[in-house]
């Protein structure tokens, strides 16, 4: 979840400094008033209500998977996730789990669709694709030809 921006915690507190009743700042800016009251707080220790550091140490694999994959996506299009772990592996000596992979693969927007030239499910092996359409269409040509047409005399 994205932190509220700058501007708009400003905002509240200015809020809070005119005089105006919490709950009605709560229902105005449509926050929580556990968020008010951490704002307020910050404002008076601290002297301003700037987002605070998302703790944790920052990742080290992303940067250098996501420069790296997209060529290999390209390459291997049809490839599922798993292979495409391997293949990182084999080609940068480095081993990356399928959610760093994943991660990686949906920030450079790729879609992960496989071609229609891959094995097809097992319940579509015995009809043909879109031949169940086009009877379907052929049944309901043929009911509306079968109507009586409108004789005028």
């Amino acid at each position: 979840m994205k932190a509220y921006s700058q501007d708009f915690r400003a905002r509240v507190v200015l809020a809070v400094d005119a005089g105006y009743p919490r709950a009605e700042i709560v229902q105005m800016f449509g926050l929580s008033l556990a968020t008010l009251k951490r704002y307020v707080k910050q404002w008076r220790e601290e002297g301003h209500v700037r987002p605070k550091v998302i703790p944790g140490r920052p990742p080290t694999k992303r940067a250098p998977v996501e420069a790296g994959v997209l060529p290999q996506l390209q390459a291997h299009a049809d490839a599922t996730l798993e292979q495409h772990c391997v293949m990182w592996e084999q080609t940068h000596g480095e081993r990356v789990s399928r959610w760093t992979m994943s991660r990686a693969i949906k920030r450079l927007e790729w879609t992960r669709k496989k071609s229609r030239l891959e094995r097809q499910s097992a319940m579509r092996k015995s009809v043909l694709r879109g031949e169940r359409e086009r009877a379907r269409f052929q049944q309901q040509t043929w009911f509306f030809s079968m109507k009586p047409a409108l004789i005028l005399r």
